[in-house]
């Protein structure tokens, strides 16, 4: 099994460590969607990262639909979501609202990276860093919550919630430092979560925009 991407993109990192949590063994393959797009074309037809090419080669698009294919193969009983009831709600909720918020600060991001200066447009990038704070400072007053050894879903072990969230709030606070402050709690927990071994053993490069070697997120 062949994880294409990298880990700078919180997309595909979020699959790396669930793939690790799980115990299912694959090889990462970096690949810069901005540097090598026709590698990531041959497997996905939006250049698009990261893809999960299979043992028999068939490849799978989008983190959210690897993350869902991963759970089936894994089963009910070890799968990050759980198959139903009030906890699948909660998780798959506190998971989109992690996503959901990274799309948004790439949104912002992306806005200076890729506009001449004379045609960004301020209110659209406030609109989009308002609308990814909201989301963030919703799961920060769970994080408060949360006890030392627990996690964000009020579950016994570890969800994508939890492992979402990490990678994001990871990533966030790396290209916006100024949000550790806004955010300790949620701070408090990615760190707890980054020691361990799942994490460790796919780890975010120490890159920031606008630095030598910074990758496009997921585009």
């Amino acid at each position: 099994m062949k994880l294409i991407g990298h880990y700078l993109s919180p997309f595909t990192r979020r699959v790396g460590v669930s793939l690790h949590v799980l115990g299912i063994p694959f090889e990462l393959a970096f690949v810069s969607t901005v540097q090598e797009p026709d590698k990531v074309r041959a497997h996905n037809p939006l250049v698009r990262i990261p893809v999960l090419v299979l043992d028999d080669g068939e490849a799978l698009v989008e983190s959210y639909a690897i993350l869902d294919e991963i759970d089936q193969m894994v089963g009910p009983a070890k799968a990050l979501v759980p198959p139903s009831g009030r906890d699948r709600r909660r998780v798959m909720q506190l998971t989109a609202l992690a996503v959901a918020s990274m799309d948004k600060q790439q949104w912002a991001f992306y806005e200076r990276r890729f506009r001449p200066e004379e045609k960004v447009h301020q209110p659209w990038i406030d609109h989009n860093q308002s609308q990814s704070l909201g989301a963030l400072r919703y799961v920060e007053a769970i994080a408060v919550d949360v006890p030392e050894s627990g996690w964000l879903a009020g579950t016994p072990g570890m969800t994508q919630a939890d492992i979402t969230t990490a990678v994001v709030v990871s990533f966030v606070t790396l290209i916006r430092p100024e949000l550790r402050e806004v955010l300790p709690n949620l701070c408090r927990f990615a760190a707890r979560c980054e020691e361990l071994r799942a994490f460790k053993s796919a780890p975010m490069p120490e890159s920031q925009p606008g630095r030598p070697g910074y990758l496009a997120t997921r585009a």
